[in-house]
């Protein structure tokens, strides 16, 4: 069966070859369709194919095979001849098979020539030959295939060549060119090939497949249409379904390169060739233009990319933009959506290319880099100031300085500039006692380098150095680093600083320090000779004489020196480095008085009753020779004793005068005693001891030697001068005595007898009144009860429980209350001066309805009159009449009519202290800061001079009395440097318990007061001061100090209270802080202790304000009344300048109504529980309990804002970040934002407050709006605020605005520039509490900020007070708590409008503070003190009740533990 098969198989096989015959072709044979054989011989050949029928051609030869065909006969050409045959051309839509025979003979072996077939298509180039035989193949046909793929609509044509060879022998024949209908059986078809199109560059790969008979061995070839041949890069075959795949790839493709490409394969069989298949190559698209810059910053450049004209092809499907900076080969690139793009991330004035990338379809369509924008950004503001500024080498007038290299990532541009700028101060002014000048200068340094000597400095001085880094865009300085240059030898003393005062054998010197000690001074040297003497016995010149002294004594006293001789003075000073220069002198001590020889008074040689003997000695002259002697009489008065004029210690006799000329006439009717020259002798005429006879009636060199008067008593005195220079010295020495007769001697005894009798009777009648006007005194003293050291506010005696006794507060409201009961007069004035009364005087404390006593306008503190009566101006108001005092009850309206009053106010009254004021000239100006302000002579406070130095005695300070306290206060101005140790030997030497100092250090960036305390211990002179404690408030700081002296056994303890909230211009915007630091100074000062020294900076203005409130506070609290007028004046009599402005005036009075207003609220904590008992009953007369009347005060003397004092929450552009317009924060207190680049607005409604210990603790603002989130993060950051506490509820609200979340639940959220992160969260019943990490990512540099939050639970909406005290007391300790581990960070404190209930938060963690430090409460202060800032802290009665209630409760919760 299967052999059956087999043979129905083969036999249908042959019926079809049998049936199927050729579509066209041509036989050569005479019976050929000539249309099927349509041929024609070429023109550009050599020469023609001959068409041989070999039966009827002449030339037939036995090489020839028979029948028709084309024939060459190669012996009839040249060699390299061709022949063209060339087809019709073909065109069909499927695959042709070409079939064809051929021989090609020659009868020796010889090559006839070749035969060539080639493919033309589309009348195209012939190109390379499909298929192609050479050399004779013998004398018989062989038939080839060629498989020709064209289709439609391309044409192809056949040419067949035949080519003579150099042997130029044999045949070559054509012939039965037939095209078949079916395909090749011999050799394969290609399918038809593709056209490839590519990117510029890229590889272009044709794919031939070949469908039939064919091996791998048999050749694959691409040919492109100019006859460039490639071969495959890859084949693989598949044998079971006959094909065969071939690869071939155009490298690298470029334009040059676009062209016809076909598939060829050659066997002996024959050939096949495909389609012709076009290869496009596109070029990527390029901009023909460079982008454009629109704008450039620091690290952005803003571009616009100009790709509308391209060079190249399209379609453009993407863009890109590759930059670079041009000094790098490293280039990025980015892909744009837009026409306009901003390239970020760019360093700082950096030179960028950039470049357009255009792409378009297909692998490597994209263009290369179109033309580049070459720009530079911008600099940028130096990233930091430099760091690592230190003294490599230190020397006495110059520094080697470095720093860390300056790098490019440091100045962020290249154009930059480097300063060092350094300041030192010098003394000005001549020597340690003049003011300081300080020299400022910036030096430009090379920016290449990182080191740098200064020069030219002075020795030893703190040289304050800082680096400024500076671009175009902004400077960077670094922090000031301080070096102290080494020491030096020191600069000479100034020869104008040496002053002396000579005498006749000493001299006193004093120099000041050099100008330039360039160091410690440790010694001075000074040295004397003598160089010249009027004396003739002094040998000249003298020996050198060599003194040293210490550091610290600019004096020195010379003793054992010749009276009238020249010293010169040599004076050096010494550092450790050695001496300086020399500071020359000459000075002359002055002549002495002629000295006398005698032991004791001479006896007489003879007497008369006219005349008396007296020997006469020559006197020896003491730096000068004796230039003339005198002999004097004196007449001794009968009515009175004359003092004696003992040896050595006589009143010479300088002015001459003859007899008839004394004083009194000769007869002592003036009461003093006559003398005259009796005679005058030149030093030449008394050689040796001589006698000499008085009253011989002679003359001697004009003067009359007349007799004596028996009846009166005479004294003879011998007298010798000596003049030198102008200067004279006399020196006189009695050397008789004359009795008058005996007669005249009882005469004047007995008057004298009875003159003294009436002296003794005076001076007794005088005493017995004195007597009488003590004991009166006494008996009023007595009666009134007074005593003189009972302030008001020193600590009261402990209530005792057991009796029925008023309590503290209760006592204190007694005391007040009496105020308004007390009545007085207007004093009338008294214009005679007699009856002067001293200002504390005339306001004794008076029962009720008792007149005050007079005063005079002329009173002092003293109780004398002072020392230049100040006159007022005229006024019509109290024209010529003392001012009165005021009641306390009248002082609210008599300010206000001050304030308002026409013609006549504060600014009247503050200008008549100026009247007819003269200021006297102090001796040491040097120890004073200011000229106006030197302490008035009379009431200065005097030193115990120090040894050698006779004005170390001055001091600028003055005694002040307090109230019933003479000397109570000593004012006086800031130490300067060279004033420390008289400071502290003042405090010694007055026994000085307590110090007021009210200034800071430095203010308006101007030295105010130099700090002469230690931080721990240190020696001023032979004082030591030891810091024991410092405890420090929010509005002043307590330092306590231990003081001794060298030589005294007992220490002396010392408080200095140190008030530092005194503004810089002006007075305190509210009194309260300076009242309780008034309080807690009389509060701290023992009774017994000496006076209290106040001073400020000049120790007038604000040292006047201060004594000023204490004096009228106790006058106030004794009297009822207070007299600040008189006051002041009598301060000023005092001390100049003691109330400065008018606005320092107008503050003493609002002050002092202050302080009555309000009184004393403090209450001790052991007094706490029934006092606030007593505050809680209710009144039955008036309805009204002590509590409600003191929240009713504090609302009174609360403040009451205007629109000006809150005009920045009132701006336009602020009225949006206001919850509510109903309270604002004034001006004074706002805390603003720090502003960065970009942001212009820093307001945000948030108001800086106190605590008890710290200023500015709390931070208090409404809850955030939606559109002041980012400004409440900006506020925590900017002020290192390490607490927030949360008092509402989210989502209560009254208005429009929501109380929404500000915070992120969990992870990181940003805020503006804030980043706020979410650390931990941990809650209870009564609060939330939240740890953040707070960061500005515009200010990375400055760090991060830990924040805990707490959300208090227990305060219900709509409720004035909290749900539970005991709930709130566990917030206060919880913030307390996390504070004291953060350190000095703030509080910010926030409730629905910022008011109410974050002011009760606030006052009541000052209470708390209160008690740990104070054990005490002042729930009065603490809320007075919050609304001086705010008014609308604590808002209702309920909030203030409570706060006293909180207290209670934290004072049982101490108790317990």
């Amino acid at each position: 069966m299967h052999l059956c098969a087999v043979l129905l198989f083969l036999l249908a096989r042959v019926c079809a070859e049998s049936l199927e015959g050729p579509t066209a072709g041509c036989t050569f044979d005479e019976d050929s369709d000539p249309s099927l054989c349509e041929y024609r011989q070429a023109q550009e050949d050599d020469f023609d194919w001959q068409l041989v029928r070999t039966y009827n051609w002449p030339h037939m030869t036995s090489d020839l095979i028979p029948g028709s065909y084309m024939l060459v006969n190669s012996s009839q050409y040249g060699a390299g001849q061709r022949a063209q045959l060339m087809l019709r051309p073909l065109s069909e839509n499927d695959t042709h098979c070409v079939q064809f025979s051929y021989f090609l003979y020659s009868r020796d072996g010889h090559s006839p020539g070749g035969l060539s077939v080639y493919v033309r298509v589309n009348g195209g180039s012939r190109g390379n030959a499909v298929w192609n035989v050479s050399g004779s193949q013998g004398r018989q046909w062989h038939q080839v295939e060629l498989a020709v793929s064209t289709f439609w609509p391309s044409e192809y044509q056949m040419v067949f060549e035949a080519t003579v060879s150099s042997e130029q022998k044999g045949y070559i024949g054509l012939d039965d060119i037939v095209l078949l209908n079916y395909p090749c059986y011999k050799v394969p078809h290609f399918s038809r090939l593709g056209d490839v199109e590519v990117n510029a560059g890229q590889n272009a790969t044709f794919q031939c497949v070949a469908t039939g008979r064919s091996t791998k061995t048999d050749p694959f070839l691409v040919e492109r249409r100019n006859g460039v041949l490639m071969s495959p890069y890859s084949v693989t075959s598949s044998v079971g379904e006959r094909r065969l795949v071939a690869w071939f790839q155009v490298g690298g493709a470029q334009r040059g390169e676009q062209d016809l490409y076909r598939c060829l394969t050659q066997s002996t069989y024959g050939a096949a060739v495909s389609n012709f298949a076009e290869l496009v190559v596109r070029v990527p698209p390029t901009p023909i233009a460079p982008p454009q810059l629109l704008r450039s910053g620091p690290t952005y450049l803003i571009i616009q990319l100009n790709t509308n004209s391209i060079v190249g092809d399209g379609p453009v499907i993407r863009r890109e933009i590759v930059y670079r900076a041009s000094h790098s080969p490293w280039s990025e690139t980015h892909g744009v959506n837009s026409l306009t793009y901003k390239v970020w991330h760019l360093e700082p004035d950096t030179e960028y290319r950039i470049s357009v990338l255009l792409t378009r379809p297909g692998e490597g369509g994209t263009g290369p880099p179109g033309p580049p924008l070459v720009s530079r950004t911008k600099c940028a503001e130096p990233m930091r100031p430099l760091r690592g500024l230190t003294a490599s080498e230190i020397q006495s007038r110059q520094l080697l300085l470095q720093w860390e290299p300056v790098g490019y990532n440091l100045t962020r541009c290249h154009t930059y500039s480097l300063s060092l700028c350094y300041r030192y101060s010098t003394a000005a002014g001549g020597g340690a006692g003049g003011n300081n000048a300080t020299v400022r200068e910036c030096l430009s340094v090379d920016r290449n380098t990182s080191r740098f000597t200064l020069r030219d400095l002075p020795p030893f001085h703190a040289v304050h150095v800082r680096l400024a880094l500076a671009n175009p865009e902004g400077k960077k300085e670094s922090r000031e680093v301080t070096f102290q240059t080494e020491e030096d030898i020191p600069g000479g003393i100034a020869p104008e600083s040496l002053t002396f005062t000579p005498l006749d054998d000493m001299i006193f010197l004093k120099w000041e320090e050099p100008l330039e000690p360039n160091g410690l001074i440790t010694q001075y040297e000074i040295s004397y000779q003598s160089i010249e003497s009027s004396d003739p016995s002094i040998n000249v010149p003298g020996p050198r004489r060599t003194v040293s002294k210490l550091k610290n004594e600019t004096y020195h006293m010379f003793s054992g020196l010749h009276p009238g001789t020249t010293y010169l003075v040599s004076v050096r000073a010494r550092t450790a480095k050695g001496f300086g220069q020399t500071a020359l002198t000459e000075i002359t001590t002055n002549i002495s008085a002629p000295a006398f020889d005698y032991e004791d008074v001479p006896s007489p040689l003879s007497e008369s009753e006219s005349t008396i003997t007296v020997l006469l000695r020559p006197a020896l002259g003491r730096g000068a020779p004796v230039s003339t002697y005198h002999v004097v009489v004196v007449e001794e008065d009968g009515s009175r004793q004359v003092r004696r004029r003992e040896l050595r210690h006589v009143e010479c006799f300088p002015a001459p005068s003859s007899h008839g000329e004394s004083p009194g006439g000769g007869g002592g009717a003036s009461g003093a005693p006559s003398h005259y020259y009796t005679a005058e002798l030149t030093p030449s005429s008394l050689p040796e001891a001589t006698p000499f006879t008085v009253g011989d009636n002679h003359t001697y060199n004009g003067y009359w030697n007349t007799p004596l008067d028996p009846s009166k008593n005479y004294l003879i005195y011998f007298q010798a001068s000596s003049n030198f220079r102008g200067e004279t010295r006399i020196n006189c020495i009695r050397i008789a005595r004359k009795e008058a007769c005996k007669d005249h001697k009882r005469a004047l005894e007995v008057s004298q007898h009875a003159e003294d009798m009436g002296l003794i009777l005076g001076a007794c009648a005088g005493g017995l009144v004195v007597l009488i006007l003590l004991l009166g005194a006494i008996v009023v003293i007595v009666k009134k009860g007074r005593n003189i050291y009972s302030y008001p506010y020193y600590p009261r005696k402990k209530v005792n429980i057991n009796k029925a006794v008023m309590t503290y507060r209760q006592e204190k409201t007694r005391k007040l209350g009496s105020l308004d009961c007390s009545s007085t007069e207007h004093s009338t004035l008294q214009q005679d001066d007699r009856m002067a009364h001293t200002f504390m005087d005339s306001h004794n404390c008076t029962a009720k309805n008792e007149q005050r006593s007079t005063v005079n306008e002329s009173s002092s503190l003293l109780g004398g009159s002072p020392r230049r009566h100040c006159r007022r101006k005229s006024s019509p108001y109290h024209t010529g009449q003392l001012h009165p005092a005021v009641r306390v009850a009248d002082l609210l309206q008599h300010i206000n009519q001050m304030k308002t009053g026409e013609g006549y106010g504060f600014k009247q009254e503050y200008e008549s202290f100026f009247d007819g004021w003269d200021i006297k000239e102090n001796k040491d100006k040097t120890k004073g800061r200011h000229d106006t302000l030197l302490g008035q002579d009379r009431h200065r406070v005097k030193m115990h001079s120090l040894l050698a130095d006779p004005n170390s005695d001055y001091v600028n300070a003055n005694y002040i009395d307090g109230y019933q306290r003479s000397n109570h206060f000593i004012a006086t101005q800031g130490p300067k440097q060279d004033m420390i140790y008289d400071f502290w030997r003042m405090v010694w030497q007055e026994n000085c318990y307590s110090i007021v100092m009210i200034t800071k250090l430095v203010e308006v960036g101007r030295m105010k007061c130099c700090k002469y305390w230690p931080d721990d211990s240190e020696l001023y002179g032979d004082i030591k001061i030891t810091l024991l404690k410092t405890e420090t408030l929010a509005e002043y700081t307590v330092r306590t100090f231990a003081m001794e002296r060298r030589g005294y056994p007992a220490k002396h303890e010392v408080c200095q209270f140190h008030f530092t909230n005194w503004p810089e211009h002006g007075v305190p915007y509210h009194a309260t802080g300076l009242l309780a630091f008034l309080r807690r100074v009389k509060a701290s000062t023992p009774p017994d202790a000496g006076p209290v020294v106040v001073h400020c900076s000049m120790g007038a203005g604000r040292t006047g304000c201060y004594i000023v409130l204490d004096v009228m506070l106790d006058m106030a609290e004794c009297e009822g009344v207070v007299d600040i007028y008189n006051c002041v004046k009598t301060l000023c009599s005092r001390r100049i300048n003691m109330i400065q402005t008018e606005e320092q005036y107008i503050f003493i009075h609002d002050a002092i109504l202050e302080a009555c207003l309000c009184g004393e609220t403090a209450i001790p904590i052991g007094e706490f529980a029934l006092t606030f008992k007593d505050m809680l009953s209710v009144d039955s007369q008036t309805n009204t309990s002590q509590l409600r009347e003191e929240f009713q005060t504090l609302n009174s003397v609360t403040p009451h804002l205007d629109v000006e004092e809150c005009s920045v929450s009132l701006l336009p552009r602020n009225r949006e970040k206001n919850r509510s317009m109903d309270v604002l924060p004034p001006d004074r207190a706002l805390a603003f934002l720090v502003s960065t680049e970009g942001e212009g607005n820093n307001y945000i409604n948030a108001a800086l407050m106190d605590s008890f210990l710290q200023p500015a603790a709390f931070v208090v603002t409404p809850h955030p709006l939606p559109t002041t989130t980012a400004d409440f993060w900006r506020l925590v950051f900017d002020y290192g605020c390490t607490s927030i506490v949360m008092l509402n509820q989210l989502n209560q609200s009254n208005s429009a605005w929501p109380c929404l979340q500000y915070w992120p639940e969990t992870g990181m959220q940003q805020f503006g520039p804030m980043t706020v992160e979410l650390l931990s969260r941990s809650t209870d019943d009564n609060i939330i509490t939240r740890l953040f990490r707070v960061t500005n990512i515009t200010r990375l540099q400055e760090g991060h900020l830990v924040v805990r939050h707490f959300q208090f639970l227990r305060w219900s909406a709509y409720r004035e007070i909290p749900d539970s005290k005991k709930a709130f007391l566990n917030l206060l300790a919880q913030v307390q708590k996390w504070q004291r581990e953060c350190g000095d960070g703030r509080t910010v404190v926030h409730c629905l409008n910022g008011g109410g209930r974050s002011g009760t938060f606030c006052a009541c963690t000052m209470i708390m503070e209160m008690v740990h430090h104070h054990n005490m409460v002042d729930v009065f202060y603490a809320v007075k003190t919050l609304r001086n800032s705010k008014p609308n802290m604590v808002e209702s009665m309920e909030q203030y009740r409570f706060c006293y209630e909180l207290a209670l409760e934290y004072l049982d919760c101490l108790e317990v533990r």
